[in-house]
């Protein structure tokens, strides 16, 4: 009795999955206050195995490009220009893969949090203005400095999600220079 009482919940949940995927794409959703991507959202959700495997998948790729970038340092003439590309596309692949875990829609909402927004910022400004620097301006100190900001961006915005993490790192700092004035 309750293997055929879980197979009848199963095709229920089945069966209003599939009723609000045919509705959303077919353009007669009741609820016209979502828009399309929160829409795609629910109607492409993954299991969570799938999730993880992407998520996993894409940190490993991320990780993957950081190292060969970093591999890249010692060619000479062109080193530089493939550390930076490498180093930029491991971190977007590295911050693209916690969307797999969370969903995209739910992922950018955490990013644009109050304690978050500002780290996001920079952390996008300098991934964009690296790029810019070693490509259209071709400047070398400038590019490595943004890609020093990109880490320090993306390290901090990467302890906003552990909590207290962030509060540690500061009073650990504020502790350090009070005993390097004394």
């Amino acid at each position: 009795m309750k293997g055929a009482q879980k197979a009848k919940v199963i095709q229920r949940t089945e069966c209003t999955v599939m009723d609000k995927l045919r509705a959303v794409l077919s353009g007669r959703d009741g609820n016209n206050d979502r828009n399309i991507l929160q829409a795609a959202n629910e109607a492409s959700t993954l299991g969570w195995g799938t999730r993880v495997k992407g998520f996993i998948a894409c940190m490993v790729i991320g990780v993957v490009f950081t190292f060969l970038g970093v591999c890249c340092l010692f060619i000479p003439k062109i080193g530089l220009i493939l550390f930076i590309v490498f180093y930029t596309f491991g971190n977007i692949c590295s911050l693209v893969s916690t969307m797999f875990l969370m969903g995209p829609i739910k992922q950018l909402k955490r990013m644009c949090d109050k304690t978050r927004a500002f780290a996001t910022v920079v952390m996008i400004t300098c991934l964009v203005l690296t790029l810019c620097a070693a490509f259209w301006w071709k400047i070398f100190a400038l590019t490595l400095l943004f890609v020093i900001l990109q880490i320090l961006a993306f390290a901090w915005y990467s302890l906003s999600y552990i909590p207290f993490a962030r509060d540690a790192i500061l009073k650990f700092f504020s502790m350090l220079c009070t005993m390097c004035v004394k």
